[in-house]
């Protein structure tokens, strides 16, 4: 694939936030080895607003796919600041998802979908990854999702 991650957001309608600082008592990255591990990224948009609610009650699939695509946005935003520029990642290894939703609801993979689709257009097989979504009764907040990342760098 052609092109840097900027101009392939771009293309999609999409620009990449700044890094957000941590809300507690934590760190947003950790390099050890050729890993780096982000934390977990909220459904947060460059201006601050957070997308908020449940799935299956106050949010459907499509609007929590476009929060785990803020999540995915957030993630990329948190690495370019650990490592300079996106030319260093090798690997999208893991993401861990997790979706504030009603016991009812059971398409958290759908919802995953709108990170992975994200990782995948910009960065190609390097996006590629293995994942794990889980819906949970509540997340930091109130906001709809929640996803963190180990990526493997060069």
């Amino acid at each position: 694939m052609h092109g840097t991650v900027e101009d392939k957001l771009a293309n999609l309608g999409l620009s990449l936030p700044e890094a957000n600082a941590p809300v507690a008592n934590y760190v947003p990255t950790v390099m050890t080895g050729n890993l780096l591990f982000v934390s977990g990224q909220i459904s947060k948009l460059a201006s601050g607003e957070q997308v908020l609610g449940k799935l299956g009650a106050d949010l459907d699939v499509a609007a929590g796919q476009k929060a785990a695509e803020l999540c995915a946005l957030n993630i990329l935003a948190q690495a370019k600041a650990a490592l300079g520029d996106f030319a260093r990642i090798q690997r999208v290894v893991r993401l861990n998802a997790f979706i504030n939703s009603t016991l009812e609801f059971v398409d958290h993979p759908m919802v995953v979908n709108g990170a992975s689709n994200l990782f995948g257009n910009v960065l190609g097989d390097k996006g590629k990854h293995t994942r794990t979504s889980v819906g949970v009764a509540g997340l930091p907040l109130g906001v709809a999702v929640e996803i963190d990342a180990i990526i493997e760098v060069a």
